[in-house]
C-alpha cells in the first residue's frame, strides 16, 4: 500500500522526528505519482550547520527518472528555527520555475526545525 501525502502535516510528519536533530543542513526531495502517492526520497545533498547546495539537475535528476508527477523539497534548519532565510526563498523559486519547465509540478517546500516546521507554499512565498 502506497502512502499519500496531501498537507504539509503529512509531509512535516514523515520527516520531523529523522531531520529535526542532524548537526548540518540535509536537503531531499519527495518524489510523488499524480496522486500524490510516495515513490521515494531522495537525498539532494548534506551542507553546513547553515547551508547546503541544491542544484536543479540533482533535485530533479531523480524525479526525472522515476517519473515523477510532482515533488515536495524538504530540508532542516540545525538551529531549530525553521523560518526561510533569503536563500531558502531563492532557491525555492528557482526549483519552482525548473519544475515547471521539466513539467514536473513543486508542491510545497517544507523546513524543519526542532519540532516545529514551515510550508513555503502555506506561507505564499511562491
Amino acid at each position: 500500500r502506497k502512502i499519500s501525502v496531501s498537507t504539509p502535516e503529512d509531509t512535516a510528519a514523515i520527516f520531523m522526528e529523522d531531520m529535526r536533530y542532524l548537526k548540518k543542513e540535509h536537503f531531499r526531495v519527495l518524489l510523488l505519482n499524480v496522486k500524490n502517492e510516495i515513490i521515494s526520497v531522495g537525498d539532494v545533498s548534506v551542507g553546513s550547520i547553515s547551508s547546503s547546495e541544491a542544484h536543479p539537475r540533482e533535485v530533479f535528476a531523480e524525479a526525472v527518472r522515476r517519473g515523477a508527477a510532482n515533488v515536495i523539497l524538504i530540508h532542516n534548519h540545525p538551529s531549530g528555527t525553521p523560518a526561510p532565510s533569503r536563500a531558502d526563498i531563492e532557491l525555492t523559486k528557482r526549483l519552482y520555475e525548473a519544475g515547471v519547465i521539466l513539467g514536473i509540478q513543486v508542491l510545497d517546500h517544507i523546513i524543519i526545525g526542532d519540532g516545529i516546521f514551515v510550508s513555503m507554499k502555506r506561507e505564499g512565498i511562491f
